[in-house]
């Protein structure tokens, strides 16, 4: 049996080798994230020939997803938006990566630190000026994207709800109510929403998650989730085949309770 939800996985050193590939793609990685704050294209092309070469060589079709970088501030092993409500949320650096992954032929553009309807319109047209047709998942990551988020799921193909983020912009016993209310609104206009950020983060290092890692990544999907996404878990973790396996298997206990339409994008 296979789930539904598309599980997110993003790829890092620990699992950029085409062996491990092969392993994450077995047990159902259905996008591959590559997180284009770090990394040169030639590394990023690397990692992209091998998926396709281990999606081929288990006869299993993977998409994948380029996440664009934004004007992100690093403080340490954290980060966060580094500028105000007027500065421009596509960089140049962002221009230059998505050219790459227009060329690259990826199937979703993800954009952080979207603050308005027009920031989709801006990337939209930058990808139609370079003849692509890339899907645009919405990173809700900031309070003014959230209070635009009407006017935001009217121009964009799905969500991410980028928990790490909005915790800087949320207090933290809020998140849940904000994560539900994102949920809910895109699932009323049939957009993809995904749902991010230390979901099953125990198991950078342990190779079992904790019961309320389960009952987080089983609660995202009963409350409509289409998507759950893997961080540090796949690309820095010691276990990333067990957490994508893992993962699965609570997508598909949590499909059993609940009736869910498809959202094809």
């Amino acid at each position: 049996m296979e789930s539904k939800t598309k599980i997110v996985v993003t790829i890092g050193p620990a699992s950029e080798g085409k062996d491990t590939m092969v392993d994450l793609i077995k047990h159902r990685l259905n996008i591959a994230r590559l997180n284009f704050s770090w990394g040169t294209h030639e590394a990023h092309k690397k990692v992209i020939d091998n998926l396709r070469e281990a999606s081929k060589e288990c006869g299993i079709g993977i998409e994948i997803m380029q996440d664009l970088s934004g004007p992100r501030e690093q403080d340490g092993a954290s980060h966060h938006f580094g500028g105000t409500e007027e500065t421009k949320v596509i960089t140049e650096k962002d221009i230059n990566d998505l050219y790459f992954g227009i060329e690259q032929n990826v199937d979703y553009i993800a954009l952080s630190f979207v603050g308005t309807a027009n920031d989709i319109i801006e990337l939209r047209n930058l990808i139609k000026e370079k003849g692509g047709n890339q899907k645009i998942i919405a990173k809700i990551e900031r309070k003014l994207a959230f209070e635009n988020l009407d006017e935001i799921l009217e121009v964009t193909d799905g969500i991410m709800v980028a928990r790490g983020d909005l915790g800087n912009e949320y207090p933290l016993e809020e998140i849940p109510f904000v994560q539900h209310r994102m949920i809910e609104k895109a699932n009323a206009k049939g957009k993809m929403v995904i749902v991010a950020t230390q979901m099953m983060l125990s198991m950078v290092n342990s190779d079992t998650p904790s019961r309320a890692e389960v009952t987080d990544v089983a609660y995202a999907i009963i409350d409509g989730a289409d998507g759950v996404m893997l961080s540090e878990e796949s690309a820095m973790g010691k276990h990333p085949g067990e957490v994508v396996a893992m993962m699965e298997k609570i997508a598909i206990a949590s499909e059993k309770h609940l009736i869910k339409k498809d959202i094809i994008i």
